[in-house]
């Protein structure tokens, strides 16, 4: 499916890419500490939102 070369380019992406991401993350961490203080809440809502939607769903399907 794929060639030798492919694979080994995919690998050192990969392995680049996770490297950047974490270099990058560090890096910002340090930067945005107090930034996002409510943010599970955010994420919380989110979930029970799209739960909702999807329970909904089924109900009105069945």
């Amino acid at each position: 499916m794929f060639s030798n070369g492919q694979l080994l380019f995919g690998l050192i992406f990969f392995i680049s890419f996770i490297i950047l991401v974490t270099y990058s993350y560090k890096k910002d961490l340090k930067k945005l500490n107090g930034s996002y203080k409510g943010i599970k809440w955010v994420i919380i809502g989110f979930i029970m939102f799209v739960s909702m939607l999807v329970i909904l769903k089924k109900i009105s399907v069945s």
